[in-house]
C-alpha cells in the first residue's frame, strides 16, 4: 500500500493511493497514520480490505498539499557514510560500525514544502536517503532478518545539511542536521510488502534541472535490516520511528571547488524507485 496525509500542515488526514493513481479518504476508517496505526495489523488489514472493495471515496489530488506521510514521529536515527561511494567522494575511510547520529523530528516537512536556507549558511547541501519506517517495537534484535521484520515501510527523505555548522563549528553533527525544515518526508509510506528487497532500489536527486546524484542502496555499506539490527543494540525502536539510511555519491561537499551549495531560489527534485518524488524550492530562513 501507499499510505499518505494531506491537507494543510497540522491538518493532514490519512489517505491512499491505490493502483490506478487515485487518492482515496482514510479518515473514516482510521484517525491517523502514526506509530499506533503502523503496529495494529487489525487496523491495516481493514485498510487492506477497503482498498481492494473499491469503497473508499476519492479525493481531488490536484487540490491537496501532501504532507509527511507520518504523524507523531518519535525520533529519526540517521546513519552516516553508509554509502560506498560517497564515503570515496568525501575523502573518508568506510565506517567499521554504522555511524548514528539524530534528527529532531520538528525538522520533517512535507515533500514539497519550502526549504528554508539557515540564516549565515554558505554550505547548505543535499542529500536523497531511504527512510526506514518502524512498524515494531526493536530491542536487542539478533539478525538482519529480523530487523528486517520490524520495518512496517519505506519512504523518501531528504537529509538537507549545513557542512560549515556540521564540521567546522565544533561539537558534534547535529548542529548540521537540525536546522527548520532540514528533512522532508514522503510523499507516500510504501508498505515493506510492496517495496520488496530494499537494497535493489535507485535513488536520484537533480538541482535547478541537473542531475547531481545517481545511484543505488546496492552500494549501501551497511544494509537495511543490519541497520535497524544494530540501532537496536543501543536504543529501543518504536513504531512510527524513522531511519535515515544515508546518500549516495553526488553532494556538493564531494565536488571539486567552488563547491555548488545550495543557495535561496535553488529547486531541488528527488526521487527513489517505487517511492514516489519530492520537489522543493528553496528560500532564505
Amino acid at each position: 500500500m501507499k499510505l499518505l496525509r494531506v491537507g494543510t500542515a497540522g491538518q493532514e488526514r490519512p489517505a491512499l493511493l491505490d493502483d490506478e493513481g487515485t487518492l482515496r479518504d482514510l479518515s473514516g476508517l482510521v484517525a491517523d497514520i502514526d506509530g499506533a496505526l503502523l503496529a495494529d495489523e487489525a487496523a491495516l488489514g481493514r485498510i487492506r480490505a477497503a482498498a481492494d472493495s473499491g469503497e473508499l471515496p476519492a479525493l481531488d489530488g490536484e487540490a491537496l498539499r501532501i504532507g509527511p506521510p507520518v504523524a507523531r514521529i518519535g525520533k529519526i536515527v540517521c546513519i552516516g557514510l553508509n554509502y560506498h561511494d560517497h564515503a570515496r567522494e568525501t575523502g573518508a575511510e568506510p565506517p567499521a560500525e554504522p555511524v548514528i547520529f539524530f534528527k529532531a523530528a520538528d525538522t520533517v516537512v512535507g515533500p514539497d514544502d519550502t526549504v528554508l536556507v539557515p540564516r549565515g549558511s554558505v554550505k547548505t547541501d543535499w542529500e536523497v536517503e531511504l527512510a526506514v519506517v518502524i512498524g515494531r517495537t526493536a530491542r536487542y534484535l539478533e539478525s538482519a532478518e529480523e530487523g528486517l521484520a520490524h520495518v512496517a515501510g519505506y519512504a523518501v527523505a531528504h537529509d538537507v545539511s549545513e557542512r560549515e555548522f556540521q564540521i567546522e563549528r565544533g561539537g558534534t553533527w547535529d548542529k548540521g542536521k537540525n536546522c527548520e525544515t532540514f528533512n522532508p518526508l514522503g510523499p507516500w509510506l510504501v508498505t515493506a510488502d510492496e517495496v520488496g528487497d530494499p537494497q535493489d532500489l535507485s535513488l536520484r536527486l537533480w538541482v535547478n534541472g541537473e542531475l547531481k546524484q545517481d545511484g543505488t542502496t546496492a552500494e549501501q555499506i551497511f544494509p537495511v535490516g543490519e541497520v535497524v539490527r544494530y540501532v537496536s543494540r543501543f536504543m529501543t525502536l518504536y513504531p512510527g520511528d524513522v531511519i535515515n539510511t544515508g546518500t549516495p555519491a553526488g553532494v556538493a561537499m564531494g565536488r571539486p571547488e567552488p563547491k555548488p551549495y545550495l543557495r535561496a531560489g535553488d529547486v531541488v527534485e528527488l526521487e527513489i524507485s517505487g517511492l514516489g518524488r519530492q520537489r522543493q524550492e528553496f528560500k532564505q530562513a
